[in-house]
């Protein structure tokens, strides 16, 4: 498959590990602000057993474009795209705003969403107004504090820097943009919409999206299962990658045995 495909949202670069066997149930990973593809790690792009389809959010990583400010508009581009790429049912993951593009999945396409992988996200994500103004007028500033933020305290410096000059890579109106539609997202009042089965990872360190965030909806959603790692912050996925993939791995082979 040919890393960018065109979608009404333009083009995505689109990371597959393999074509689908019959039966299998592709997994979508959607990444969470200002980020991109490498913010899965290869434990999960490369699951085992699983087609695992990682883009790049509209104007993120090598993705060329705007982003959206609002979450729907992730939501719509990410549709566009399963039916560019022929894909009618799958499971969608999804961290921190890539969990809310999830979520309104789940809501306005309910009969393509066999599953969800809620990591570091809620049902709410409110952005605190003086990093929305900060993100505008102060970007290096801005992303000190959301790093600084974004991991655990026994993350190594290295990895930090990663994360930092990550975060340096995307257009600063576009980083504005996520964080608007962050702030924007407000779906409380309708998870017990949700029927699809969901596994929701949370981490005890988390300070963007603490562990209340994934107790609320694990609480919230008819079919949820709540999986908490005491010792990681909001990069959970990055700190603590065989835990993750492994959790993961148990639900998808869970969601198997349901037929």
């Amino acid at each position: 498959m040919a890393p960018l495909v065109e979608t009404n949202a333009g083009a995505l670069w689109v990371a597959r590990n393999r074509r689908p066997p019959a039966g299998d149930l592709p997994l979508l990973l959607i990444h969470g602000a200002g980020g991109s593809h490498l913010h899965w790690p290869a434990e999960l792009r490369r699951l085992p057993g699983h087609t695992v389809i990682v883009p790049d959010l509209p104007g993120h990583g090598r993705s060329p474009g705007p982003g959206c400010d609002t979450i729907d508009g992730y939501a719509a581009a990410m549709v566009d795209l399963l039916d560019r790429l022929a894909i009618r049912r799958l499971v969608v993951g999804g961290h921190s705003m890539g969990g809310a593009v999830a979520l309104s999945l789940a809501l306005t396409h309910p009969q393509r969403v066999a599953g969800l992988v809620l990591i570091g996200t809620g049902a709410r994500l409110r952005v605190a107004p003086a990093l929305l103004d900060l993100v505008t007028v102060d970007p290096p500033a801005a992303i000190s504090i959301m790093v600084d933020w974004s991991f655990g305290p026994d993350v190594p410096a290295a990895i930090r820097l990663l994360g930092r000059q990550a975060l340096e890579g995307v257009d600063p109106a576009v980083l504005h943009a996520d964080l608007l539609a962050c702030d924007r997202f407000d779906i409380r009042h309708r998870l017990s919409e949700i029927d699809a089965p969901a596994l929701v990872i949370g981490a005890g360190e988390d300070r963007l999206t603490p562990p209340r965030f994934a107790e609320y909806l694990a609480a919230n959603l008819p079919h949820a299962h709540l999986h908490l790692l005491p010792a990681a912050g909001h990069m959970i996925a990055l700190e603590r990658p065989p835990e993750v993939a492994g959790a993961v791995q148990a639900f998808l082979a869970g969601l198997s045995d349901q037929g």
